[in-house]
């Protein structure tokens, strides 16, 4: 965790999927254990937030916003949401809360 962010700013680790995905802690293990590729992991989510399409920015030499292929965007999102917590961004903000 970056020096300034405290867990309540940033979350616990479990909590980056599921803020924009909708995967308690429980869900998203078994869909670990299941071995859920990706395309399912986020076809199947329980409930995508619809505050991911806020994160903006670019990861991966790419613009997040523009990535036309929806599973790589969401995987991008997740990218850019870990990206920014470890760099001491609270969680609320990066999603526009």
């Amino acid at each position: 965790m970056a020096s300034g962010s405290s867990t309540d700013e940033t979350g616990p680790p479990h909590r980056i999927p599921d803020s924009p995905t909708g995967y308690g802690p429980q869900a998203l293990d078994d869909q670990l254990a299941k071995s859920t590729s990706l395309e399912n992991f986020f076809a199947q989510a329980p409930r995508m937030n619809p505050s991911r399409s806020l994160i903006t920015g670019v990861i991966c030499g790419v613009r997040v916003e523009e990535i036309q292929d929806t599973t790589m965007r969401e995987i991008r999102y997740l990218d850019k949401l870990i990206d920014e917590l470890a760099k001491g961004k609270a969680m609320d903000k990066i999603l526009r809360k």
